[in-house]
């Protein structure tokens, strides 16, 4: 290497003056005609002095001055280049410089300053950090700020894993099933251990129409679950209200975006036309978003001056944000909150309850209390990073933990039941989980097909018959297509009729009306 560098800078090494030397003595050749060599002779041997004299004091002077003075002036250049540039990247610099140099192919130089950058932020080993590249950083904005196609589901990465925060309400990944806490195993059949979100989210999000599979791990199941997945387009809208009974509406927030608290404030104008006296807010499977939203809702149900959250950042320092809205509602208020409810949902569930005395019913929640920025980079890449802990009116930090409700209610069981493929078909015979998960489905809408068994028996056939008769379907004993399909479609509109969490809400309300 050294000699190679010293060719370079025009310097040579005692090996090299030796090569040079032998060189200019080739010529020393015998000759033929004396009488003109003779002369020639004279002029030749004194260049050959001149020129071993020369370069013996050019080769004593490098060895005597010259690697030093070198060495100095290479290692000055670094110092000072790396001293403005800050100490505590020179060893990052270094290695940046050695690959460029000597790995035994080009390089693509983006890709190492955008794995440096990534490989910063995954070794704070905080699933919220995470850095995006361009096309990840334009699809991050696109989540928050528009309408986008894929299969409408908030994930996180933990201890090296990829799991559903929670399921946007109506979305594909709702419609077929998944759950807070899934784990995603696979994406078609590409793992995704050791993924960042933003890596696993390209590989999900595909355009309206086109199929994903997913293979999932659930908490309690044996066995993994595949669920396939049609992509659709993640609608805008993020409030969805309507009428009860009684005079009670029921308002759900599915996640906190750019106008959110637009969208909220224009359906309860519209719902106190309707004659509005109490108000369902309903928080479940929210994922949370913008922190801003959070404090523009948060204040239209929470007195002027109460607290709506306090932010603690690195050195202990508290701050509390306070609600600043004269104008906030007095209408009756129950909320409801799941396991789905995240981050700035829960900052919401939190103001309410503590500042508020807003009574929570449903399960406890997430549990995420950080406060993350995005920060878009020159290129248009972005870092998400967290800035500090949140915590609750009365000062507690519910990471990790998530918020109580003051009345528990637990979905029923159906309510947890996976997806069934309706491109395979489930017929006399067969044993399988979706067979199992089908004889859960018509137990539950009271077929009785049976021994829940996993196996597909003559009672089981009988069941579905039957479901096949009383929805005008080719009653051939097969589940598959339409059959699937509707069952599926049945299961949650038993769901959303019962909803004992939705019940336990307006019975809370009602009393509430009656003081």
């Amino acid at each position: 290497m050294k000699v190679v560098k010293s060719l370079d800078d025009g310097k040579l090494t005692n090996q090299d003056q030796e090569q040079e030397e032998q060189h200019h003595q080739e010529p020393e050749a015998p000759v033929r005609s004396a009488g003109v060599v003779k002369m020639k002779s004279f002029y030749f041997f004194m260049l050959v002095f001149f020129v071993i004299f020369l370069t013996a004091g050019i080769t004593t002077f490098v060895l005597a001055f010259g690697d030093e003075k070198a060495a100095d002036i290479v290692n000055v250049k670094e110092d000072e280049f790396y001293n403005q540039q800050r100490d505590e990247f020179s060893k990052l610099y270094a290695a940046y410089d050695t690959l460029k140099e000597n790995y035994y192919k080009d390089l693509d130089e983006e890709a190492l300053v955008n794995g440096a950058i990534n490989g910063m932020l995954e070794a704070l080993d905080d699933p919220y950090s995470d850095y995006m590249n361009v096309e990840e950083a334009e699809g991050f904005h696109n989540s928050i700020s528009s309408s986008f196609e894929g299969i409408g589901a908030e994930i996180q990465e933990k201890d090296g894993h990829i799991s559903i925060v929670s399921p946007i309400k109506g979305s594909p990944a709702e419609k077929a099933g998944l759950k807070p806490n899934d784990v995603i195993l696979t994406v078609d059949n590409k793992s995704l251990q050791g993924m960042s979100t933003t890596e696993a989210v390209l590989l999900i999000r595909g355009k309206k129409g086109s199929k994903v599979e997913l293979t999932i791990q659930r908490p309690g199941v044996d066995e993994p679950i595949t669920v396939p997945i049609t992509r659709d387009t993640i609608p805008l809208q993020t409030v969805y209200g309507e009428m009860l009974e009684d005079g009670i509406a029921k308002v759900s927030i599915t996640s906190f975006s750019e106008n959110t608290s637009k969208e909220l404030v224009e359906n309860l104008n519209s719902l106190k036309k309707e004659g509005m006296k109490g108000l369902v807010l309903d928080l479940r499977q929210n994922p949370g978003g913008l922190l801003d939203e959070a404090v523009r809702i948060s204040s239209l149900f929470v007195p002027e001056g109460k607290i709506l959250f306090k932010v603690e950042d690195r050195n202990g320092s508290v701050k509390e944000y306070k609600s600043k809205n004269s104008n906030n509602t007095d209408l009756p208020l129950v909320v409801i909150i799941d396991k789905g409810s995240a981050s700035a949902s829960e900052i919401l569930a939190a103001a309410v309850k503590e500042s508020a005395q807003v009574p929570l019913i449903g399960e406890k929640s997430f549990g995420k209390g950080t406060v993350q920025t995005a920060q878009d980079l020159q290129d248009g890449s972005n870092m998400k990073y967290t800035t500090a802990k949140w915590l609750t009116p009365k000062g507690n930090w519910i990471h990790q933990k998530g918020i109580e409700p003051d009345f528990k209610v637990s979905l029923p069981k159906y309510a947890s039941l996976t997806y069934i493929d309706p491109d395979k078909e489930l017929k006399l015979s067969m044993s399988s989980s979706e067979v199992n998960t089908a004889e859960q489905m018509l137990e539950a809408l009271e077929y009785h097909p049976g021994k829940i068994d996993s196996l597909f028996d003559e009672q089981m056939k009988k069941a579905v018959i039957q479901f096949q008769k009383n929805n005008q379907l080719e009653a051939n004993g097969i589940l598959t297509g339409e059959t699937t399909l509707k069952l599926m479609e049945s299961i949650r509109e038993k769901l959303e009729k019962d909803d004992p969490q939705l019940q336990k809400a307006i019975e809370v309300l009602t009393k509430q009306l009656k003081r």
